[in-house]
């Protein structure tokens, strides 16, 4: 079972919501936020990126930043742009993107439940993001960003939430980046947050989608908060974290592709048909339709791969796709044994298109691509649920959580 309650979320007021919202702080560096920000005082990029309103030479690290994004965030409320609500309620996100909906429970999740296991994860982290973001909610008090988490579709939570949303008219509802719709409907029926708090515990697993890094650092600060408050109850607010919950059924994983800055040999082609039937398809770009395909673009033409059965790999993490690549490819020939530190080889997610991968390696930055066929959701829970560990940069989700939408006050300072 897992543990769900309501919370006093921090969130705008209806008329500046659009403006307040903003990207996730970690889809986005630090000059894009600036631009972002310099053209929107309201954009919630001055406090999750709060760097963006200090000199350029302050590293993002420093802890003047996250001292500016607690004064902004205080800011933001004393101008009544965002206001704490008077009551725990939960609430529901829904984005539509190509006409796809999807709808998410906003609430928040048990730092117990991470720490036994029933919030699974599939990635590792990253140290220095880890203490970024630690940093970032122990000065805050808060968490500023909502951790994206999936769980298999349950028929009472569904139910429930289908009716909510057909007799409630949202309380934000606008277009934002990359043309996705963004509804927020606040549900402050006792009886329903009830029912929903009870679904919940007959639900054995909750699994991270996206936010791994949010995840370990809420933990780690809400644990922090524990050892420092021995006398504070179990309820205390900084034994949770602000998560959405999704059902696994409505979410959709794109391609995480990948471009690399190596030198390529004269006989490349040949040592790639060794593991991989290879079709040079031209201009065209080539985005794989199957499992076990691969675009491959070098020297202005695209290629197809199909890799040969004996190289397919066995298991759930030796036949996905990115290990296939990473096993095969990258390498055997390319020499890139750690994926997540090598700066020869980069990451773009599938929502920028294939073009972006002409143009890179076209621009000369990288000088060979590749686009993916990309994990689904049954690999991400079979992986979580065997323990294991997916590579680095496997999986990419459309559309991102805004952030600014909610905020969960640690009420500890």
């Amino acid at each position: 079972m897992v543990k769900i309650r309501g919370f006093k979320a921090i969130r705008p007021s209806v008329d500046v919501a659009k403006d307040v919202a903003s990207l996730p702080y970690d889809v986005l560096n630090t000059e894009e936020a600036r631009v972002l920000g310099d053209a929107n005082p309201l954009s919630f990029l001055h406090i999750d990126k709060a760097e963006i309103d200090l000199a350029k030479d302050v590293s993002p690290y420093d802890i003047s930043v996250y001292q500016k994004a607690a004064s902004n965030l205080a800011e933001f409320q004393d101008k009544g742009w965002l206001a704490k609500d008077d009551k725990p309620e939960l609430y529901l996100y829904q984005l539509v993107m190509n006409g796809r909906p999807q709808t998410g429970l906003v609430t928040c999740t048990a730092i117990d439940d991470y720490v036994s296991g029933a919030i699974k994860k599939h990635e590792l982290t990253r140290e220095e993001k880890e203490l970024d973001r630690i940093r970032h909610v122990d000065v805050t008090d808060a968490n500023t960003s909502p951790i994206f988490l999936t769980y298999r579709s349950d028929a009472t939570v569904n139910k429930v939430v289908d009716a909510w949303i057909s007799k409630h008219d949202p309380v934000y509802d606008f277009k934002s980046f990359h043309d996705v719709t963004h509804r927020i409907w606040t549900v402050d029926d006792a009886d329903v947050v009830n029912t929903l708090t009870e679904a919940f515990e007959t639900i054995p697993a909750l699994y991270i989608a996206d936010g791994h890094h949010r995840t370990e650092s809420a933990v780690k600060v809400g644990l922090r908060r524990r050892a420092e408050h021995p006398e504070a109850s179990a309820d205390a607010e900084f034994n949770f974290f602000l998560s959405v919950l999704f059902p696994q059924d409505q979410l959709e994983i794109l391609d995480y592709n990948r471009v690399v800055d190596v030198p390529i040999a004269a006989d490349f082609l040949d040592q790639i048909a060794t593991k991989f039937d290879v079709e040079k398809v031209g201009k065209e770009a080539y985005k794989p339709a199957t499992p076990n395909t691969f675009g491959m673009y070098l020297d202005g033409s695209w290629y197809g791969l199909k890799v040969k059965p004996e190289f397919a790999g066995d298991g759930v993490i030796a036949s996905l796709d990115v290990s296939i690549l990473a096993d095969q490819v990258l390498t055997p020939l390319f020499g890139i044994e750690d994926i997540r530190r090598d700066d020869r080889i980069n990451f773009v997610g599938g929502i920028r298109g294939l073009g972006e991968l002409e143009q890179l390696v076209d621009a000369g930055k990288y000088t060979i691509a590749f686009s993916m066929y990309p994990p689904t959701m049954d690999n991400l829970l079979d992986v979580a649920d065997a323990g294991e560990i997916m590579p680095p940069k496997s999986t990419w989700f459309e559309p991102k959580l805004l952030s600014g939408l909610f905020v969960h006050d640690l009420e500890s300072n």
